[in-house]
């Protein structure tokens, strides 16, 4: 793997963003033969695709394809991986922008042997967003068991102070708490924006419940808690009493498709819950599940994704709009009140959890001011050099992210060699 030497020649992608999307497009580019800078602003690549439990429709989980796509970027010398790195700057025109990038220490170095001393020895916690606050680690950590580059990370706002405990445990002088903030330039061609997407914020739906009720939770913290590496190792559990769930709703469109939140349908979520409803039933084949729906949309190969799992008859689709999520205070059971279109009934059910299928948000806050976006945050490819791929440009599942972003490697590859030859 490149160390980060600056490149001078034009000929050079920087890639923004190190999720799936990121990640295509750095591997596409430079096995066809130019050198791509990755940057990532997180402590590991893999974005949020790499905490899925399983894709769907195939229900196969992700870890065999991330493993294939690291070794790939590790025997690759073209490749320059910076992680903890942002965008600062970007200035000039295509086939010769200007790039600055703000690295921020890890404190750790490469001599770090993944012993896991550092962490034995650390005596302050932080709340681990890799499973959404919903567990713990200490303050010097591994961001997860698979995370490429595989170094723990130390964070620094969560020591205590004046604490070395970690430097002290450490036997091969891997820590070091003097580390400053970075900056490095580029010299590119073109640039790709990976930049991925968070889910959108559930507590804004008031009338759901999340964030007041325990038994509330949304699609990506389920999604975590199905993981054998999640908070509670595969087991879907209440959050308030950790019992099993005997019924389970999903509401879909939580803030999608709501002038009130996010007007536009972000096109995974139906699949998603679909895809969770697997989750539940592999465990507690028993559980009754309930979709709450507007519309189910599954184009394409995924229409017999659909028709495969709501054969189950422990699923029961409800077309309506759920007005209102209240809590039973004794049992902490949930009452979903909805009106079931079909037949114009308003009902009330008791539920033993409730899901939201929240929606794709865009994360392309801090981008150039150049870089043109629509009302909602996404990418416009209007910008000559710049081109977006994956959820930064519109909300995608895994696979069409995967083939969007190899159509952005193309564009930029392009950029780069017609750079090269006027150059």
């Amino acid at each position: 793997m490149n160390n980060g030497k600056t490149s001078s020649d034009g000929r050079s992608i920087l890639v923004i963003g190190g999720g799936i999307a990121g990640l295509t497009a750095a591997i596409e580019a430079a096995e066809a033969g130019c050198t791509v800078i990755l940057i990532e602003k997180s402590a590991f690549l893999g974005g949020r695709t790499i905490g899925f439990n399983l894709y769907f429709p195939k229900l196969c989980p992700p870890a065999c394809g991330f493993e294939i796509n690291f070794r790939r970027i590790r025997n690759n010398p073209r490749i320059t991986v910076l992680t903890q790195a942002e965008l600062e700057e970007l200035s000039g025109t295509a086939g010769n922008y200007r790039a600055t990038i703000r690295l921020s220490p890890r404190f750790v170095t490469e001599a770090c042997t993944l012993c896991g001393a550092c962490a034995e020895a650390c005596p302050a916690e932080r709340p681990d967003e890799f499973n959404f606050g919903l567990s713990k680690t200490k303050v010097a950590y591994l961001p997860h068991k698979m995370a490429f580059p595989a170094e723990y990370v130390i964070d620094r706002s969560a020591c205590k102070k004046i604490c070395t405990a970690c430097v002290e445990a450490c036997r091969y002088g891997a820590i070091d708490l003097g580390q400053k903030v970075e900056r490095k330039k580029f010299q590119v061609a073109s640039v790709v924006l990976a930049t991925g997407w968070a889910p959108y914020d559930a507590t804004r739906i008031t009338n759901l419940g999340f964030g007041r009720f325990p038994n509330v939770i949304t699609n990506v913290v389920l999604e975590r808690m199905a993981a054998v590496n999640g908070p509670t190792a595969g087991r879907i559990l209440r959050p308030s009493d950790r019992k099993e769930p005997e019924s389970v709703a999903f509401v879909q469109c939580a803030g999608s498709r709501d002038e009130n939140h996010l007007p536009y349908c972000s096109s995974v979520c139906c699949s998603a819950s679909l895809k969770h409803s697997t989750y539940i039933h592999s465990l507690y084949p028993e559980a009754q599940v309930t979709i709450f729906y507007i519309d189910t949309r599954t184009p394409g190969f995924l229409q017999n994704f659909y028709t495969k799992v709501a054969a189950n008859e422990h699923l029961k689709m409800i077309k309506g709009k759920v007005g209102r999520v209240e809590e039973d205070l004794e049992t902490h059971d949930l009452l979903v009140t909805a009106e079931e279109v079909l037949t114009g009934r308003k009902l009330t059910q008791k539920f033993s959890m409730v899901v939201l299928a929240t929606g794709i948000v865009p994360q392309t806050d801090g981008l150039p001011l150049n870089v043109a976006r629509d009302q909602f945050g996404f990418v416009t490819n209007g910008t000559p050099g710049i081109f977006a791929a994956g959820c930064a440009k519109r909300p995608e599942e895994v696979s069409a992210t995967v083939r969007d972003a190899t159509g952005a490697a193309l564009k930029a590859l392009q950029c780069a060699v017609r750079s090269a030859h006027h150059g």
